[in-house]
């Protein structure tokens, strides 16, 4: 597991093809220094990623609209769209809804069917659950067999595109830091185990602890080299549920 320091769009294209990979660039809706939106990247991404492999991208409505063409010339499709919804969100104007939710969209290799993508479908938590109760067949039913049937309540139930995780507001090591719990369902739905996640925008390194917690591996790359080494520093701390360090 490595943290690039430098442009993602000159070191990361190299070293694939991802399984999957993961982007959370500037959303450009601000005047801050740091959200300027990048170009370039979309089509190099496509380039490097694997014929079955996927990109998740986070982003606001308004830099998916303003962006949408870039994909569409990359060869990128649509795949679906999950909504993260936070406990708190920003607050940049007063006269409008306070957002508490960002979205992140899947797009896949146009030319591959959408069958051949890696896709592990994720199910709620309590996906197990299930009860049995016997109930009395209704009249007229037209079968002859016996009076009763069987009600199975529960069972697998698939995720719902809206997810709710705590933001990292308080503990945030970069500004615009995505939970690892949100990161790992992705990585989980995304990518194969033991199969290459490229995170082109790292930040504090969330990606690569959510790799290490998943048995994935991961490279990263992140241009301000203070906060690479920051990233590199958190995820040296996690070791993946089995004990072992992996490199």
């Amino acid at each position: 597991m490595t943290i690039l320091t430098g442009d993602c769009r000159d070191l990361m294209p190299a070293h694939g093809p991802y399984d999957l990979i993961l982007a959370d660039p500037p959303y450009g809706d601000t005047s801050l220094a740091w959200d300027s939106r990048m170009d370039g990247w979309i089509a190099l991404a496509r380039a490097a990623l694997a014929p079955t492999g996927s990109l998740w991208v986070f982003g606001s409505l308004r830099h998916f609209m303003a962006t949408a063409d870039q994909f569409a010339d990359a060869g990128f499709r649509l795949a679906q769209e999950i909504v993260w919804e936070k406990q708190n969100g920003s607050g940049f104007h007063a006269d409008r809804f306070k957002r508490v939710h960002e979205l992140a969209v899947q797009f896949y290799p146009a030319e591959t069917p959408w069958r051949d993508i890696h896709n592990v479908v994720q199910t709620t938590p309590d996906a197990t659950a299930r009860t049995e109760r016997r109930k009395q067949r209704p009249p007229h039913t037209g079968h002859i067999d016996a009076g009763h049937y069987v009600s199975r309540d529960g069972g697998p139930r698939l995720m719902r595109s809206v997810i709710y995780v705590r933001n990292c507001h308080g503990r945030a090591i970069h500004p615009t830091e995505k939970p690892a719990a949100l990161l790992e369902i992705l990585i989980r739905t995304s990518c194969p185990e033991s199969g290459l996640v490229g995170d082109w925008f790292a930040g504090s390194g969330a990606a690569g602890e959510a790799c290490r917690l998943t048995g994935r591996r991961y490279l990263g790359c992140e241009i301000d080299p203070g906060m690479a080494e920051k990233a590199r520093a958190r995820i040296a701390t996690v070791l993946p549920f089995d004990g072992r360090a992996t490199s």
